[in-house]
This record gives C-alpha cells, sequence and structure tokens, in this order.
C-alpha cells in the first residue's frame, strides 16, 4: 500500500543502503507474484513510506494514532 503523499526527506535519510539491499530481495511469495521490475527501487520506496509514518505518524490513522482504554466506546 502506497501512501499519497512523498516521504519527507527526514524520513528518506532514514533509510540506509543496507536497508535497501536487504529489503531488495524478494520473499517466497513477492516472486511468485512476479516480482518487481526494480526491486531495490521498490524497497527503497516502501522503506521511505515506513519511515514517514513513523517520523510523522497521523493522528487520525488506525495505526499512527496513540489512543488510551479512555478513548475507546
Amino acid at each position: 500500500m502506497t501512501t499519497q503523499k512523498d516521504p519527507s526527506p527526514e524520513a528518506r535519510a532514514n533509510v540506509t543502503e543496507e536497508n535497501v539491499e536487504t529489503r531488495a530481495q524478494l520473499l517466497p511469495e513477492e516472486r511468485a507474484a512476479g516480482g518487481s521490475d526494480d526491486a531495490e527501487k521498490q524497497a527503497e520506496a516502501i522503506l521511505a513510506e515506513s519511515e514517514e509514518r513513523t517520523v510523522h505518524p497521523d493522528p487520525d490513522d488506525a495505526q499512527g494514532g496513540h489512543r488510551e482504554s479512555a478513548d475507546t466506546v
């Protein structure tokens, strides 16, 4: 899943070459699905988007927001 906005420079700076190389190694499921034309570019995009969610979490996103038990119904 990709986001609609590009990751910030701060998020991109957190993505290391080693992380990209490791993530570019396709899992068996990814290989079976046809892989990628540019696995390293795809890996970099995935990692940058993940870093963006860590650096700038969306409080309205169920995965990004930190809620307390008092916030539930």
